[in-house]
């Protein structure tokens, strides 16, 4: 079996994948990422209880994040437009970073990996903006896709 990129045509030109004759069946993807901090930002952000300037660092980024996986096909030309069922986002503060979490779910023909890895992506820029007054020394790292499910193929890493 010979694996081929799905968004490239036989021409090599960009080409959407063409989903009309697939079923529809429940779809999830859940990726993750990483939000590190100086330990002295970090510090001052636990103490203040995660409130900036700019509101509550992680509500802001939660909804960020959620809106994000929800225009993922205006930000990415490939990505078909999608009925989401479900986001969740999640944000704990770990050790002098936040652990992000985007859950996507979908009753559709193509699956939500990108919606998930958008929604990660969105929070993460979300809080280096809302905490950049503190440290430009923020990294933002390990955004991953974690699972999915539905589809051709499952994947669990």
């Amino acid at each position: 079996m010979t694996k081929k990129l799905s968004h490239i045509n036989d021409a090599g030109q960009a080409d959407m994948v063409d989903v009309s004759s697939k079923t529809i069946s429940n779809r999830t993807a859940v990726a993750r990422g990483t939000v590190e901090f100086p330990e002295a930002a970090f510090k001052i952000l636990s103490d203040q209880n995660f409130l900036g300037k700019k509101g509550s660092v992680v509500q802001t980024a939660v909804l960020a994040g959620i809106q994000g996986a929800k225009k993922t096909s205006e930000l990415i030309p490939l990505c078909h437009q999608i009925n989401l069922t479900k986001i969740d986002l999640d944000i704990i503060p770990i050790n002098n970073a936040f652990q992000i979490s985007c859950t996507v779910k979908c009753d559709g023909k193509t699956g939500v990996e990108m919606e998930a890895l958008t929604g990660v992506s969105i929070a993460a820029l979300t809080m280096y903006d809302m905490c950049k007054a503190l440290s430009h020394d923020i990294r933002i790292t390990s955004i991953e896709l974690e699972q999915k499910t539905g589809g051709k193929n499952d994947f669990q890493r």
